[in-house]
């Protein structure tokens, strides 16, 4: 067990009479040179669970009917025990973890967009993979809404038999190709990959950067502008085609786990069925990027969760000048602000699931969405990380880890600058992006 790891306990009502709980097994944050030791004085010394374990002060969750609820208490606790200890040594190699992939899996986990389940579910979901490992709930989102999304929303028939079993049983892997080099916020008009139709062929030229696992993908969701018409179209571009190569981006501070990778496309060939009928303009792509948008709002909540999950249970076992840390008045003033932080991002997503359920979801929901939950995590963290002092830049104790993942998620899917642009054009009817 990593040292400073403490496991969620299994979501459970603590309010009222039920303010203690039975034993955890906790690890203490002490000064010891083991995990071990610090596991046995934290079995000795600290019996009690806490109140309102799962920290879901609002009962968002018991809005799910009693079959949803059900599962997500069963992913959640897999994800806590299993994942969440086993992805801080994979985040510190920047290594991917493919056999906690094929778990992911095994609990349903690739095929959110096409289960059937609520658009609150759906985002419960990556709140709780977000809460175990943010790398891996960028995965396992992008996977959903923007892979498994799109060929399912605009694909072939043909491209659907071919791909979504394994996709969606997490057995093969897709990357969503669509930001450049030297265009991101400016991608829709100025996209430079180029598609022309040579007989029975599409062949690609163009370069792509930060592409969410372009290294270990089967296949690459390419958007390139046809030479003969200018407009932007998406295509299936298999990863081990002549002309395709992807190198790893090394050294982030953040979603280590992520392999984002620089690819080149250098006269690659595909077959002409490997365009997508359904995406032959850019204001498909907009669909999925509105929706995707709104993932990273759960995102932003999860990772809010993840670190009162772990300022609280620190503040439980340290203790400083004879006392724990929980005892001192400015560490609860920082723990309700963290905790205050996390609920308004999630009853503001679960908003937003209710609106998606209803079909009316713009881009100015999912933009301010995106926004102020990231931004509540950038500040949620950073109180996290004050709280443990010394210890809260290591990523042994996980906060460090959430400090650096906090920044991605505040920088990806549109800057926080770009979707505080789009909320305002549309509620002043002005743009101010030129």
């Amino acid at each position: 067990m990593t040292k400073g790891y403490v496991p969620v306990q299994p979501q459970g009502r603590a309010s009222g009479q039920r303010a203690v709980a039975e034993s955890d097994t906790a690890v203490e944050i002490g000064e010891s040179n083991t995990a071990e030791t610090n596991t046995e004085a934290a079995v000795e010394t600290n019996t009690a669970q806490p109140p309102f374990p799962d920290a879901d002060l609002m009962y968002i969750v018991d809005l799910l009917p009693p079959d949803e609820r059900l599962r997500y208490q069963e992913v959640r606790e897999f994800l806590q025990s299993r994942i969440r200890a086993a992805s801080i040594d994979y985040w510190n190699r920047e290594e991917f973890p493919f056999g906690l992939l094929a778990e992911l899996g095994k609990y349903g986990l690739g095929g959110l967009q096409t289960d059937g389940t609520s658009k609150l579910f759906k985002g419960l979901m990556y709140v709780e993979v977000a809460r175990a490992d943010v790398s891996l709930s960028a995965l396992v989102g992008i996977h959903n809404e923007l892979i498994v999304g799109m060929i399912d929303e605009l694909g072939s028939e043909e491209q659907k038999a071919r791909w979504l079993p394994g996709l969606t049983a997490f057995t093969q892997l897709g990357a969503f190709a669509l930001t450049e080099p030297d265009h991101g916020s400016d991608i829709a008009g100025g996209l430079e990959t180029t598609a022309r139709l040579d007989g029975g062929e599409w062949v690609l030229n163009g370069a792509k950067r930060w592409i969410g696992a372009g290294t270990i993908a089967d296949f690459a969701l390419v958007w390139a502008r046809d030479v003969a018409d200018q407009h932007i179209k998406g295509f299936i571009v298999e990863t081990d085609r002549a002309g395709y190569t992807a190198t790893k981006i090394a050294n982030k501070i953040g979603l280590r786990i992520m392999q984002n990778a620089d690819i080149v496309l250098d006269e690659v060939r595909i077959p002409a069925a490997n365009l997508l009928p359904g995406a032959t303009d850019f204001s498909k792509a907009n669909e999925l990027l509105r929706d995707s948008r709104a993932w990273v709002g759960w995102q932003g909540a999860g990772i809010q969760l993840a670190a009162f999950d772990v300022a609280r249970a620190y503040s439980l076992r340290r203790r400083q000048f004879g006392k724990e840390l929980a005892r001192f008045q400015l560490i609860q003033q920082q723990l309700a602000e963290i905790l205050g932080n996390a609920t308004a991002s999630l009853a503001l997503m679960a908003q937003l699931a209710r609106i998606q359920e209803d079909g009316k979801l713009e881009m100015v929901q999912a933009a301010m969405a995106k926004a102020t939950t990231t931004r509540l995590a950038r500040a949620s963290v950073a109180m996290g990380r004050s709280l443990m002092g010394g210890n809260g830049i290591s990523s042994d104790y996980e906060m460090g880890k959430l400090f650096g993942d906090a920044e991605i998620l505040y920088t990806y899917e549109g800057s926080y600058e770009i979707n505080s642009l789009i909320v305002a054009r549309a509620v002043t009817g002005k743009s101010a992006f030129v």
